[in-house]
């Protein structure tokens, strides 16, 4: 999950490919205005919302850090009002000592974090190989008819996975000694001009590999302009090279390895087959790796027009950050115990820009989902980033309850499931990696080349329907804020009922060229909207605005 920037910029690197964020902040416009199909966010604010009476609202964002220090950040983290930072006493007697900003589920008492873990396929694996490995499946009971039936599946998704990431493996690394012998090969015709860029039109190159290396020196220094010399190009690519060599070899050692050495459990040191345990972690919420969370945590909440960096959506908002989310799938017993706490310190959202296509406790995540639905939570979730139905496909956690004791009640309330939408007002209007499905996706939301914050007070814009959810959570947030009254399950369908429809087939993620009605691709048919949403609270709900 984390590694997405790295991929993003070598793949921008080889094929050429350019993003659309030169327009940053697209997300925020309006159609009829500005002719981009952004969510009317400035509008919003321009024309409904000036002079209107606000209340902070809390958003609880958990992922994988967020990183609290960030410049357009710091002013809008949750600060637990029962702590005193430091003191390594639990103040407010919660069960976390110095819960600060928020939680760290994966991280141990000694203040370390887990990084990379597996997925959970790779731990289904490691169970279920041992059981069925030599099975004859003619002797097995309906239960494990089951199980076997569910092995042969991780077992098929295993090899295949494996197989396709050592291609990748091989190819970057058959990749980077064509490129670096196609830069040595500029550098030796460059040598006795100088190592200036500036030189490259005098050469003479006839030469197919000479051609390729000023390709090569070109792409880089279109991006990056204060590039001048031909060394300061090879080492751009070494570290890029030896980024993606290193994702790729770390999804062989963690992702997909059923008994990784050293165990990266092993950190938190919880009783791990204990799902009612609660107090484990530390309150480093930042983690090893916290672009993404960081990403996440701008969407919604980045200080708006301070003059620095990017504007989130909401313009009263506090986060709270809360790690469950490793470079490897979260674990269901973090998930649940995350949710719980972002319930019980007082979350009104909770974003949840995460998931995976295997389940290993749902239950337990279950039994959160519905704690926090009856406390009137509202939950944002990624419909994930597969091109997949999810109607046909599901992903974990959903708001399908499984062996809920109150069998009466099958789903959350308080629950948004998000797709991905993108800045093109046509047939390419769905961003073609998102989920979809007309029964398990509520709405859409711009998630191409959403440009936000990242550690160390830097900015990117990344792609994903973990961008489109905080979009939503924003809009969510915004009515919270200005309309404190509203509940849960109103808040809830403002969103969907205010959603802007389109009257035109877009492209169906993951086929060929297959178009079909955007209606077609969610429950609300439309695409989240806040000047619409805000337009719709004043009419049917102004009882219930701030005061």
């Amino acid at each position: 999950m984390n590694k997405t920037l790295l991929i993003s910029i070598m793949l921008l690197i080889y094929s050429g490919i350019s993003a659309q964020g030169s327009n940053r902040g697209w997300h925020h416009l309006d159609l009829s205005k500005d002719s981009i199909p952004g969510i009317s966010s400035n509008r919003a604010y321009e024309e409904l919302l000036k002079g209107r009476k606000k209340v902070p609202v809390i958003v609880a964002v958990i992922d994988g850090g967020v990183d609290y220090e960030h410049e357009d950040l710091k002013d809008v983290m949750w600060h637990n009002p029962g702590e005193i930072p430091g003191d390594s006493i639990d103040n407010d007697k919660n069960g976390y000592i110095d819960d600060v900003y928020g939680w760290n589920f994966i991280g141990g008492k000694d203040g370390k974090n887990v990084n990379w873990d597996n997925l959970e396929v790779a731990r289904l694996y490691k169970v279920l190989h041992y059981k069925y490995k030599d099975a004859d499946p003619k002797k097995l009971n309906k239960k494990q008819k089951k199980e076997y039936k569910l092995y042969l599946k991780v077992k098929e998704d295993m090899d295949k996975n494996i197989k396709k990431i050592k291609n990748r493996l091989e190819k970057y690394e058959k990749r980077k000694a064509s490129v670096m012998e196609a830069l040595d090969k500029v550098g030796m015709a460059l040598k006795a001009k100088g190592l200036s860029i500036d030189q490259l039109d005098s050469l003479d190159a006839n030469d197919p590999e000479l051609q390729a290396g000023i390709k090569y020196i070109k792409r880089v220094s279109d991006l990056i302009p204060e590039m001048k010399s031909i060394d300061e190009v090879k080492e751009f690519y070494e570290s890029q090279f030896k980024g993606a060599i290193e994702h790729f070899s770390n999804q062989l050692n963690y992702h997909y390895n059923p008994d990784p050495k050293p165990d990266p459990r092993a950190i938190v040191g919880d009783d791990y087959n204990n799902p009612k345990e609660r107090y484990y972690g530390n309150n480093d919420v930042k983690g090893p790796d916290a672009a993404h969370g960081t990403h996440v945590a701008g969407i919604i909440a980045a200080v708006r027009n301070n003059g620095i960096g990017m504007n989130g959506i909401a313009d009263s908002v506090l986060i709270m950050a809360i790690r469950v989310v490793p470079n490897g799938d979260e674990r269901d017993k973090d998930v649940a115990n995350g949710i719980r706490y972002a319930v019980d310190n007082g979350a009104q959202i909770i974003n949840m820009s995460f998931g995976k296509n295997y389940k290993w406790d749902k239950k337990t995540v279950d039994d959160a989902v519905n704690y926090a639905d009856k406390k009137g939570v509202l939950m944002i979730h990624a419909a994930g980033n597969s091109a997949e139905n999810n109607d046909e496909v599901i992903h974990y956690p959903s708001d399908t309850y499984e062996k809920m004791k109150w069998f009466f009640k099958r789903h959350a309330n308080n629950w948004l499931e998000v797709g991905a939408s993108s800045y093109q007002n046509d047939s390419n209007f769905v961003a073609r990696f998102s989920n979809y499905g007309k029964k398990n996706v509520d709405v859409f939301a711009p998630g191409v080349a959403i440009y936000s914050t990242t550690p160390g007070n830097t900015y990117a814009s990344f792609n994903g329907t973990s961008m489109a959810t905080p979009v939503v959570s924003g809009v969510a947030a915004v009515l919270k804020s200005y309309f404190p009254k509203l509940s849960a399950k109103e808040i809830k369908k403002i969103i969907m009922e205010s959603s802007v429809k389109k009257n035109f087939k877009v492209k169906k993620p993951g086929s060929k060229d297959e178009k079909v009605d955007f209606s077609d691709l969610s429950v609300s048919g439309g695409e989240v909207n806040l000047y619409n949403a805000i337009k719709m609270a004043l009419e049917k709900y102004p009882d219930k605005a701030a005061k």
